[in-house]
Order: structure tokens, then sequence, then C-alpha cells
């Protein structure tokens, strides 16, 4: 949504851009910690990225933390 190049995210998530563009293809998996701070700066859920929801509002975070 943010017209991001995959450089700039991959600098963003402190990766290459050749990995970044496996994780885009889906010839690599995406590690956990890859896939929240993707959403985070999306302001968005892990769910809604893996199309297990239409919301795009993220979640409220618990104070259980």
């Amino acid at each position: 949504d943010k017209d991001l190049t995959q450089q700039n995210m991959a600098k963003f998530l402190n990766i290459s851009q050749r990995a970044y563009s496996h994780y885009e293809t889906g010839e690599r998996s995406i590690p956990i910690e890859i896939l929240c701070a993707i959403a985070d700066y999306h302001q968005t859920s892990v769910d809604y990225l893996l199309n297990r929801t239409d919301e795009k509002k993220p979640y409220k975070l618990s104070n259980k933390r």
C-alpha cells in the first residue's frame, strides 16, 4: 500500500533485497519475526497479511505481556 520498493522494505527489515524478493515470490518462508515487523510497519495484523481475514485494522494489544 505504501509503494515501497523491495530495496526500501529490505532496508527497513535489515535484510537483503534478494531475501525479501524470495519472501514475496514464495521461494522461501517468511520468518515470524519478519512477518511481525511487516505487519507492524503496515499497521495491520499478521492474519491480514496471510489472507486469514479481510479486516485490515490491527488487533488491540493485550495487557498480559
